[in-house]
């Protein structure tokens, strides 16, 4: 027996709201297009609820966010985020218009055929978008450092020393003169802007290390910052993304949905798998690629490792201690088989994903 009578589906845009409901048993209708306003949906809410139907309400993730969702929760109305990615689609159809979206929409959530998301608290959402935040300035100073090489390079202008972005390499850069005054002043504009970039990274981490001084996230955090590779960064950002790690029930799955499984296509009695699925969270997965790096080295305990680890119970060192043996092993076995780095990574941060889990097994207070 269906717990609702009435499934209807939104398709959402910045402006308008096109809507469409399926009744139990019965057919799927188009209701019309409404304005993206609260008062709007409240009145279609009201609308739709005259004859005394229950309402289930869905919509697809994207740029709407979850102002929508909140809304009609707060109206005491059910509602499900549901995965663009995963809703069914045919092969052969070759229209698309909002009216045959929110018509598709109302009818697979009837059949029960859409994946819902997880959708963050108002305060894990914040925790999101600051260090989203932090990774957008990163990007910018990338590329604000890597135009400033390029115009040095077709110039001539090399650094010869060890590691750019140094002391040595700054005090490089302001010595270089140009035969050109213009020349000069877009050398200095160029280093304006990558200082100006790393002053707004430097910004947006000291506000993460503010946040968490109080949260109630911090103890998951501390306790994934005994895994080697897994600064605080790296850690707020696995608890920022993906929430209360206890909601997947076990590693495999929380691989599958950071999209660091290898992808498949079989038929018959020939198997074939490719390169990972790439699906899911991709801010977790680079962090984790990023941080398996870590493990081409030997494993040992180094001095800071050991500080974050006695920060936690003996139970969450244990487990750190046994990630660091099995995938420094692991790294160091696959690039003896002549596998590419890359490849190798990304197969470590498969592994690393599921000493996280663990991990957030254990934690003590898992986030709101």
């Amino acid at each position: 027996m269906n717990k609702f009578s009435k499934y209807v589906g939104l398709d959402v845009h910045q402006d308008t709201i096109a809507v469409a409901v399926a009744d139990t048993g019965g057919d799927v209708r188009y209701v019309g297009e409404i304005e993206n306003t609260p008062e709007a949906v409240r009145k279609l809410v009201t609308r739709l609820k005259r004859d005394g139907s229950r309402l289930s309400f869905c919509y697809e993730a994207g740029p709407a966010g979850y102002v929508l969702y909140r809304q009609l929760r707060d109206l005491n109305q059910d509602c499900e985020v549901v995965a663009p990615s995963l809703i069914p689609r045919k092969p052969g159809e070759r229209i698309k218009t909002d009216r045959r979206d929110g018509l598709n929409l109302a009818r697979l959530h009837r059949a029960g055929e859409l994946t819902a998301v997880w959708v963050p608290g108002e305060a894990q959402e914040a925790l999101r978008d600051l260090t989203r935040a932090r990774e957008d300035m990163k990007h910018l100073q990338r590329q604000a450092k890597q135009r400033l090489l390029s115009f040095l390079s077709r110039h001539g202008y090399r650094y010869g020393g060890k590691s750019r972005w140094t002391q040595a390499h700054w005090r490089w850069l302001e010595g270089i003169k140009f035969a050109y005054p213009v020349q000069q002043v877009v050398l200095q504009e160029y280093i304006d802007t990558v200082k100006a970039c790393s002053q707004r990274v430097a910004s947006l981490e000291q506000e993460i290390e503010r946040a968490l001084q109080d949260s109630p996230v911090w103890p998951v955090i501390e306790t994934l910052m005994a895994l080697r590779g897994v600064s605080l960064i790296t850690a707020v950002t696995v608890v920022a993304e993906l929430g209360d790690l206890r909601r997947f029930t076990d590693a495999p799955q929380l691989m599958a949905y950071l999209g660091l499984v290898p992808s498949e296509h079989s038929s018959g009695k020939r198997e074939r798998r490719g390169g990972i699925t790439k699906a899911g969270n991709s801010h977790v997965r680079r962090v984790l690629v990023e941080a398996a790096w870590t493990y081409r080295h030997p494993a040992r305990k180094t001095a800071t490792l050991q500080r974050r680890a006695e920060r936690t119970t003996p139970e969450i060192q244990e487990i750190a201690w046994e990630a660091q043996k099995r995938l420094c092993h692991r790294y160091r076995h696959l690039s003896a088989r002549g596998k590419l780095p890359v490849q190798v990574c990304t197969a470590i941060a498969r592994e690393l994903a599921g000493f996280i889990w663990a991990i957030g097994q254990q934690a003590r207070l898992a986030p709101t």
